[in-house]
């Protein structure tokens, strides 16, 4: 696959005409961030945005390097936020990235780095578990992802779209993962990656997702007795009706084979009621969903 090379250059700061130098101020620190995220396929673009001041009149954004960095774009204007746009993603722009703006003639301090990393290169893994993915809090899950046919030295996991978790290995073909004690925030979709640490930056394909549902059976066992509540707080009325009902029919003459339908359906929806009130599930039991 053929990639284009950004046009980078090297920084170089020049005192402008009024004497004033561009010096590094104690500015706040600029925030960063990537969307639609920090993954991105191969040959896909990503918005970079870095936040500043309103009086903000110059941006700057860098790639890191082992020891220096190199400027990517600059953006001019008295802006809030500015975006940088890298319209294709690859093994040349995945990477480290950071920026700062200028403001009265004074640089502030970088950003926090950001790491940006291209996907799809390799084939995809495969996520596994030999547990249960429907798990109560303060359980733990283990994860493996695997590769069948490259040895890795590196693997990642990812929940819906953001890394979570990576490791480094001597080299193999997997890389297991314990969640937990998990807790309801642990809840989603998960996939994993494969790569290798000599090209910390450049990964496989997502291997299939897998679904972590963490269930709070407090919350379960609450609505069940919320529900025999409100059945108990009906069974007056129910009584009431009966009795209307009952008298009502008493000043009718039935034949003697209405006598008997009735009687069948009365028994019918004293049974009915009768499973109803005791079928519900009683305070304090938990259904187990854990199959």
């Amino acid at each position: 696959m053929g990639t284009v090379s950004p046009s980078f250059s090297t920084l170089t700061l020049e005192p402008p005409e009024s004497g004033l130098y561009f010096l590094l101020g104690n500015l706040s620190s600029p925030t960063i961030s990537a969307t639609p995220g920090s993954l991105i396929p191969w040959n896909e673009s990503v918005k970079i945005l870095c936040g500043g001041t309103p009086e903000s009149y110059l941006y700057q954004l860098e790639i890191l390097g082992n020891s220096t960095y190199k400027v990517v774009d600059k953006k001019l204007g008295f802006q809030k936020t500015a975006e940088f746009v890298i319209k294709h993603m690859d093994t040349n722009t995945a990477g480290r990235y950071q920026c700062r703006y200028m403001k009265q003639h004074r640089w502030s301090v970088h950003s926090e780095a950001l790491e940006l990393v291209v996907t799809g290169l390799y084939d995809k893994p495969s996520l596994s578990t030999d547990g249960c993915l429907v798990v109560m809090p303060g359980e733990s899950v283990s994860l493996r992802c695997s590769s069948a046919h490259i040895s890795f030295n590196g693997f990642s996991l990812s929940k819906e779209g953001r890394a979570v978790l990576s490791q480094h290995q001597n080299g193999g073909r997997w890389g297991d993962f314990i969640l937990g004690p998990v807790n309801l925030s642990f809840s989603g979709i998960y996939t994993c990656y494969s790569w290798y640490s000599g090209s910390p930056y450049v990964w496989s394909a997502p291997s299939d997702a897998l679904e972590l549902v963490v269930t709070d059976t407090t919350n379960q066992d609450n609505t069940t007795e919320n529900l025999i509540r409100m059945g108990m707080a009906g069974l007056p009325l129910v009584a009431l009706l009966a009795i209307l009902a009952e008298n009502w029919l008493g000043h009718q003459v039935p034949h003697e084979e209405d006598q008997q339908d009735l009687r069948e359906l009365s028994c019918s929806r004293q049974k009915t009621q009768t499973e109803w009130t005791f079928g519900l599930t009683p305070k304090g039991h938990q259904v187990d969903t854990r199959h």
